[in-house]
Order: structure tokens, then sequence, then C-alpha cells
């Protein structure tokens, strides 16, 4: 997946976890949890989502690296390099 792809299976995840949500002017340097309301229930739900999706595991550790959409992408990349990308409205 490039980081465009992964950038767009993160937002496609978001509007299935949290509908209401305007993600289509989400600053990529910017905390999620800042910009859209989401708890940390919606957070681990993207988690899932990943491992569903992507098979691909997150330690809890690991969670903050998540906290941005450019820190998704870097964390994700190595991970997701083989992977094709998935809608999760879809899976």
């Amino acid at each position: 997946m490039t980081n465009e792809e992964i950038v767009l299976a993160i937002v496609d995840i978001i509007k299935t976890i949290a509908p209401d949500e305007d993600v289509s002017n989400l600053n990529p340097d910017e905390r999620l949890r800042d910009q859209i309301e989401l708890d940390s229930m919606d957070f681990l739900d993207i988690v899932m989502e990943l491992r569903k999706l992507y098979s691909i595991q997150v330690p809890e550790e690991d969670y903050k690296e998540l906290a941005s959409l450019n820190g998704c992408v870097q964390y994700l990349a190595p991970l997701l390099a083989d992977k094709e990308l998935h809608c999760a409205a879809n899976a």
C-alpha cells in the first residue's frame, strides 16, 4: 500500500466507526482525537479493523504511534507494504 492508500484506509475505517464525523478536512499532523470525537473504544475499533482487514497486530504500547494520520502512515507503511487496499465498509 502507498502512503495515500494508508490514509484512505484509516479515513475509511473512521467513517465506518464514526459515521457522523466530518473527516474531509483532517490535518495529517494533528492528533485525530483533537479533530474529531473519538473515544478510547472508537480507537480500539480502529485497531481491531486494522487486524481484521490487514492482519496487522498493533501492541497496546504502540497505540500512541497511531494518534495522527501521519503517525499511522509512518507506523503502518512497513507493515502494509505488500497488502492491498480494503474498504472497511465492504468488509
